[in-house]
């Protein structure tokens, strides 16, 4: 692989962004690292070899703060190779009748329309560099397949990134654009924690799931960025191998 190949990484401050972050740092990219703190990205940063990582603080949910993310780093590095679309929160575990609109918008502005804003500044990056092309993988979350309990708000934005991964790989064609998601389950992150603990199930029951490391993310994630242009992995489902999820239960 080519060392000058360029990422952009959002969410990158913790969790799967910064294991992907590392991943790809670790093996030749140059990683932009984008989220809302300046300092995280800084953590991340000083954990990858020297010279390899950017911490541009970014606003997914808005355009301005997504259009200056990506001009920064084509004035840097002169072009974008790959996208990880990965930023994204919940809303409080509460019942669905008893959510704000406040709630339910900022999970929709971040999950979804922040990575709808980072995938059109990427076709335009992308179509218009040469080489031609690049690629995009978005954060699916097993929630693109299957709630939880109180979850609506994530699982809804989950559900329509795969649309939006679905239409960005069709529409990517004719400008050498690959698209493709990764549905991560139970990596063990800050987030994820609490299942460590026990967390509720669709029974109602709490429930003690698996974890499986966070590193592996990021080499699955390196893996789909490799691939050259004319292969594509559409959708990626890695997670703890005996979380509830396959089946039953």
């Amino acid at each position: 692989m080519s060392p000058s190949k360029i990422a952009i990484v959002t969410g990158a401050g913790t969790g799967i962004g910064r294991a992907v972050t590392l991943a790809l740092a670790r093996h030749g990219w140059k990683v932009a690292l984008a989220g809302r703190r300046r300092e995280p990205l800084e953590a991340v940063a000083a954990e990858a070899p020297a010279g390899t990582t950017r911490p541009v603080p970014t606003d997914v949910a808005d355009p301005a703060s997504v259009k200056a993310l990506f001009d920064d780093v084509v004035r840097a590095w002169g072009r974008v190779d790959f996208l990880f679309n990965n930023a994204g929160i919940g809303a409080p575990p509460i019942p669905l009748e008893d959510l704000t609109f406040e709630q339910w918008k900022n999970v929709v502005d971040i999950n979804l329309t922040g990575v709808f804003l980072c995938t059109q500044q990427a076709f335009r990056v992308m179509k218009s560099q040469s080489p031609r092309g690049g690629r995009i993988v978005n954060n699916g979350s097993i929630s693109a397949h299957a709630p939880r309990p109180n979850s609506a708000p994530y699982t809804s934005t989950k559900h329509a990134v795969t649309g939006l991964t679905k239409a960005a790989s069709l529409d990517g064609r004719k400008y050498d654009i690959a698209c493709g998601q990764i549905d991560i389950g139970n990596a063990a992150t800050e987030m994820a924690a609490k299942m460590a603990t026990g967390v509720p199930q669709a029974n109602g029951e709490i429930a003690i799931e698996p974890l499986m490391d966070v590193a592996h993310v990021g080499e699955a994630v390196l893996h789909m960025a490799e691939l050259p242009l004319a292969s594509n992995v559409q959708f990626m489902t890695i997670m703890a191998t005996k979380m509830p999820f396959v089946g039953r239960g």
